[in-house]
């Protein structure tokens, strides 16, 4: 009997690896991650997976950039829904989508935000440019806010000196924004991101499982603290 070729078992091998890997991620967890057991499971042999992903490492740092892609994606989607000059929907559009991205996805926002993989060391200049546009919606948004003299900021810290190179390099992968309206939403995104990161992970008493009306206060807070009337 002829064995089917590669080609025809599996047309498209390295995204079959990839949605394989996650289905372990969600399993056993991301430290479990194994490329013989990818392997097993799609009935191929290892060094068939070798030719895409030289190593466990490879096919995690895939998996952080596809996560981030597409985390990015999503958050870019809801802000262009919203009319270009209603700002205020537009940032609240894009909270709502990242908390909703989390909740569709929580393997993928753990592997990117969650505990770190035992041995793992992400190259950092390989997944910046996915982790940078990750965010780039939201940083979009406040400068328009900033530019269009609508953004509220008294009292506001300054960066302190010698951190500028920090942003000038996330800059260099996300857009050309003012390094005061990525500071501005880097705050912003620290406190969305902590309500998130306790909802997928089961930590919100008293507010009960589903966190959506503290999260929806939060959102609203965020919006009459920092968009003038």
């Amino acid at each position: 009997m002829v064995r089917p070729s590669k080609k025809t078992q599996i047309p498209n091998l390295q995204e079959a690896i990839k949605d394989m890997a996650w289905k372990q991620i969600a399993e056993f967890g991301a430290a479990a991650l194994s490329l013989r057991a990818i392997a097993r499971e799609l009935k191929i042999t290892a060094p068939a997976i070798y030719n895409y992903f030289p190593d466990r490492d490879a096919l995690v740092t895939a998996l952080i950039i596809d996560a981030y892609t597409s985390f990015g994606d999503y958050q870019i989607v809801s802000r262009d829904a919203q009319a270009g000059d209603d700002l205020a929907g537009r940032l609240r559009a894009i909270g709502y989508s990242y908390r909703q991205w989390a909740l569709d996805y929580p393997q993928r926002y753990q592997l990117i935000f969650g505990t770190p993989i035992p041995g793992y060391k992400a190259p950092l200049m390989e997944i910046l440019p996915s982790a940078a546009r990750s965010l780039s919606a939201l940083v979009s948004v406040i400068d328009e806010l900033r530019i269009a003299n609508k953004l509220q900021t008294e009292n506001f810290p300054s960066i302190q000196p010698g951190y500028e190179s920090m942003f000038d390099v996330w800059r260099g992968f996300a857009g050309d924004y003012d390094i005061f309206s990525l500071s501005v939403a880097m705050i912003i995104w620290s406190r969305v991101h902590g309500l998130v990161s306790l909802e997928v992970s089961g930590n919100m008493p008293p507010f009960g499982v589903d966190g959506s009306a503290l999260y929806r206060f939060e959102i609203d807070s965020l919006i009459k603290q920092f968009i003038k009337k």
